[in-house]
């Protein structure tokens, strides 16, 4: 699960030198940079197993292009195809085709990557009609025989007609989930037929299943239905056969024996595509807890698939922060006091809570799923019965974290709009960033750690069906806010006082309760996963509390605020939508899942909505952030790499059209 925020890379002492974190920002989003504390100090042999993992994560991205949408690829090229050979033009279409093309780099797609719809272009079909025909038409994705006009005969409606491909995601209730979402993991295949296909391969009933269809398309050819296995000879094999020749210089030179094993049960599992060698991949990665560098490499997260079969592309290149790793690893020594502490009922706890490794990491490199936006905070495998028999490996980004709050005070002015009460407001001031990181060192150690299905219940993407993401994300949440005003985090040093705990209770119920709407446009309903959770779990403690005045939403002046009357009872109420949550889940009570996120997690008041969206617009700030990513160089002699230099580029556009022209590996349709 992985969980998502609400040249040289040292600080200099001349305030005109220091890093610049923010980059720029267009439309609802800024790019950032983050600095890589500890680079330097890595050995050479480390800085090579980097370099190669490097290599293999940023071979793939074309791979989650493709995965978002079908003609994602070709409306990319085209799109860079034009920006290369513009010359002398400038005017206001020119600049909104300029941030129509950011946003799509942004969300690797035409899609919007939290709302999932889709971009609506601010320059005119005539326009766009224009640029291409002045393009170098050797540069346009051209098909066999076409021309210019040909190429926009297919990508017109496309871009300009909001029918067509509307959603990326659509998660509505009362339709068929798989025909309404543009993503390219099916194809020819109604819902119906992906679940009765997937039911169909698990008749066996096997006490490990295999993650049935994480890595492959489903389509139908002939009147029957077929998988296209994403592996080095299949969909996609031109990427991931470069993905391959990273890793295996990475193998050359790994730390030790289990990183060895683990980078070389993954390269088996790209060559076979057989899901039961992930398996064994992944608890040879979990198992490998002493490497100082790490990588997540693979078809991952399924938040994309509206169904939660299908695992996006994304890999995270990473190193071990040992000072910062002290908090998290405090918290995951005390996994089983926790699990065994908390208000589930006896059933549902885990009786031995297997190895939860976790540390607190600094990112060289994001591809995929995980870049630009990506998350603070990961926890995997996603596998249950791996995670229960073997365990799973809980990070904490610092760096991105640090990067998000230092462009942070570069704005303000957000808290003295959405909090009233002055002592709330130094409360945060004081204890807030340590209140996050605690948080979501909570949610991804114990909260995904927690609780066990019952015997014979199937896995949540069966039972749980669309709602899965959202009941798993609100669990792992209520269980870190259960426990974050607990003295136990005080005795164990985490935390000086409760009051930490409160400026997270604090922060949650404003953000889930009024201030992520500001990630909504007027009219929508709630629809990414994390969202989802954090609504449902704030709406049912605003009402559940009702009656003792727990939580209010007041107007003061004219303007809405959170207000937490009882911080303890708040807690309470938290640890009883726990319970709830994870009966859910254990007994596989798919309507009661249908119930609680609809009724709490999804529908918007559009008064609060236009009130929130008003107040923070005079902020000028955006809601979303985005990274670009850190280059790493490798320095030859005679053939032999004798250094790797980091170099933080300036530029988002220059950053996107390198890429283009070093790591575009797959057809312009797969």
């Amino acid at each position: 699960m992985a969980c998502n925020p609400s040249g040289s890379t040292e600080k200099k002492g001349n305030k005109e030198n220091e890093f610049q974190y923010v980059s720029e920002r267009f439309e609802d989003k800024k790019v950032l940079r983050y600095t890589v504390p500890g680079f330097e100090d890595l050995s050479l042999k480390e800085k090579k197993l980097l370099y190669y993992l490097s290599q293999a994560a940023i071979s793939g991205r074309d791979i989650i292009w493709d995965q978002n949408y079908k003609h994602n690829l070709t409306i990319r090229r085209t799109l860079e195809a034009i920006i290369q050979d513009a010359k002398g033009i400038d005017g206001e279409e020119w600049n909104a085709f300029i941030d129509y093309a950011k946003e799509v780099w942004f969300a690797n797609g035409i899609h919007h990557h939290y709302s999932y719809d889709k971009f609506q272009p601010k320059f005119s079909k005539e326009f766009f009609a224009d640029l291409v025909r002045m393009a170098n038409e050797e540069n346009l994705p051209l098909m066999e025989g076409e021309g210019p006009d040909e190429l926009l005969e297919r990508l017109t409606p496309i871009l300009f007609d909001p029918s067509v491909a509307a959603k990326k995601v659509n998660k509505a209730t009362g339709i068929d989930h798989v025909k309404e979402s543009a993503v390219n993991f099916y194809e020819g295949v109604t819902e119906e037929e992906v679940k009765a296909f997937y039911a169909e391969m698990k008749k066996g009933n096997e006490v490990n299943p295999v993650s049935y269809g994480l890595n492959s398309k489903l389509v139908k050819e002939n009147g029957k239905i077929v998988e296209k296995v994403w592996k080095i000879d299949g969909m996609y094999g031109a990427a991931i056969q470069e993905v391959v020749k990273w890793l295996e210089k990475a193998i050359t030179v790994a730390e030790n024996e289990k990183q060895k094993t683990a980078l070389e049960l993954l390269v088996k599992y790209y060559k076979s595509g057989d899901l039961a060698d992930f398996d064994a991949y992944n608890i040879a990665w979990v198992q490998d807890v002493e490497s100082n560098i790490d990588v997540i490499n693979g078809f991952i997260e399924v938040y994309n698939d509206p169904i939660g079969y299908k695992g996006s592309f994304e890999s995270v290149v990473s190193f071990r922060d040992p000072e910062a790793s002290k908090r998290i690893e405090a918290i995951s020594k005390e996994a089983q006091w926790f699990e065994d502490n908390s208000p589930l009922v006896e059933e549902h706890k885990k009786k031995n809570v297997k190895g939860v490794s976790a540390r607190v990491i600094n990112v060289v490199m994001e591809s995929g799923d995980a870049s630009p936006a990506t998350p603070i905070g990961i926890n995997l495998p996603n596998s249950n019965w791996i995670r229960k028999d073997h365990g799973s490996k809980s990070v904490n980004l610092a760096n991105i974290v640090s990067a998000y709050d230092e462009a942070a005070k570069q704005g303000g002015g957000f808290l003295e709009e959405f909090v009233h009460d002055q002592e709330v407001i130094e409360n945060t001031k004081k204890h807030g960033e340590l209140a996050d990181k605690l948080h979501t060192d909570m949610h991804e150690v114990i909260g995904h750690a927690s609780g066990q299905i019952n015997p014979g219940i199937g896995e949540p993407k069966e039972t749980m069906k669309e709602y899965a993401s959202t009941m798993e994300e609100g669990r792992a949440d209520l269980v870190a806010l259960y426990y974050m005003i607990d003295p136990k985090l005080v005795e164990l040093g985490l935390m000086e006082s409760i009051d930490v705990g409160k400026a997270a209770y604090d922060d949650y119920l404003r953000n889930g309760l009024m201030t992520q709407l500001t990630r909504i446009k007027p009219g929508d309903q709630i629809e990414e996963d994390h969202m989802r959770n954090r609504a449902m779990v704030s709406y049912w403690c605003l009402e559940k509390g009702k009656d003792d005045n727990v939580v209010e939403m007041k107007k003061i002046d004219g303007k809405t605020y959170v207000v937490i009357n009882d911080y303890e009872k708040l807690q309470e109420l938290f640890g009883q939508l726990l319970r709830e949550v994870q009966r859910i889940k254990s007994e596989g009570d798919y309507e009661a899942a249908k119930e609680l996120v609809e009724t709490y997690g999804v529908n918007v008041d559009p008064e609060l909505h236009a009130e929130v969206l008003e107040r923070y617009e005079k902020l000028n700030s955006a809601p979303y952030s985005g990274f670009i990513q850190p280059r790493l160089v490798a320095v030859e002699q005679d053939g032999e790499i004798t250094d790797v230099k980091l170099e933080v580029p300036e530029n988002f556009k220059d950053q996107m059209l390198y890429y283009a022209k070093k790591y575009s590996f797959l057809p312009n349709y797969n």
